[in-house]
């Protein structure tokens, strides 16, 4: 499990995810001038230790490197709330925690990972944005047989 990206970590790794291609020192500094003072020196230390973490692949280009992302920052998420899920001593009752936290924007999206892992195949709960929506998966329908009288009718 990766440990979490500390505060400059981070800056230069959302450069290297962001624009998603090979990157040199003096660009990542370049753009990380525009908010703080830091020399090229630091920026090189930080690249150096992304890439003896695993975090980036560096290839020479003459006397430099261009440094690339060995992931998405997507993936880096995924495995910070997995490792953070699996430590606790209740895991359904910290995802209830965790999903009582989420924006209704984020609910939405949880819903549409749900739907992509497991396919379009199950019906959407009543009440839902999209069991609402033409097209929706329609609710079950009542089983004939399981009247009291047992006459199906």
């Amino acid at each position: 499990m990766p440990r979490p990206l500390g505060e400059l970590e981070d800056s230069v790794m959302t450069r290297v995810w962001k624009w998603n291609r090979p990157v040199t020192v003096r660009e990542v500094l370049e753009d990380l001038q525009q908010e703080r003072s830091i020399a090229y020196t630091t920026v090189m230390t930080v690249l150096d230790n992304l890439h003896q973490k695993g975090w980036v692949r560096r290839e020479a280009e003459g006397r430099a490197y261009r440094y690339e992302a060995v992931s998405t920052r997507a993936a880096y998420s995924a495995a910070l709330m997995n490792d953070a899920w699996s430590q606790s001593d209740n895991p359904a009752a910290a995802l209830v925690a965790f999903f009582g936290m989420m924006s209704e924007e984020q609910r939405v999206a949880l819903r549409d990972a749900v739907r992509m892992v497991q396919g379009p195949e199950l019906p959407e709960p009543p009440g839902s944005e999209a069991a609402e929506r033409p097209g929706a998966a329609e609710p079950s329908q009542e089983n004939p047989a399981a009247h009291e009288d047992g006459s199906g009718r």
